[in-house]
């Protein structure tokens, strides 16, 4: 199947979105996240321990549950794409190393795998994740000991 110059760069565009949600979260770079989802976007992290709800109190949460991690990597591959106009379907495996400060000293290594299922939109200012819900496949290691996740 040949693809159209927009329909290449529409997967191009979505791509550099994807990728810059995990530099966002990488870094600790929450208002990077506000160009990556839509204001309004609908959020579901309940199959990985988090929480469910609109944008700014998932992105709030985010900022609070990942404060005990110093160190993570978000590796991102297979992203299947599904274009629709101005709305698009992503599905995207994830590979996520986790290192918790110890509260005594210390790192707690564990990793996370599974998959971001998103809706896209296209808005005037590009591609934004709309919907999304990540997928646990499977937890490598063992949670910290210590580990509390904020419930909001």
């Amino acid at each position: 199947m040949a693809f159209t110059a927009q329909e290449l760069s529409d997967r191009s565009e979505i791509g550099d979105l994807l990728a810059r949600y995990c530099r966002a979260i990488d870094d600790k770079d929450w208002a990077l996240l506000d160009q990556v989802f839509t204001p309004q976007a609908e959020l579901d992290y309940t199959e990985s321990g988090g929480i469910a709800g609109r944008y700014p109190e998932v992105r709030a949460w985010l900022e609070k549950a990942l404060a005990a991690f110093p160190e993570t990597l978000h590796y991102i591959t297979n992203t299947e794409i599904t274009l629709d106009g101005d709305r698009a379907r992503a599905r995207t495996a994830v590979y996520n190393p986790m290192f918790f400060a110890n509260p005594g000293g210390g790192r707690h290594h564990f990793a996370v795998g599974g998959f971001y299922l998103d809706e896209l939109q296209r808005t005037p200012a590009g591609w934004r994740i709309a919907k999304r819900r990540e997928r646990q496949a499977f937890l490598e290691g063992t949670l910290p000991p210590a580990l509390s996740i904020p419930q909001s």
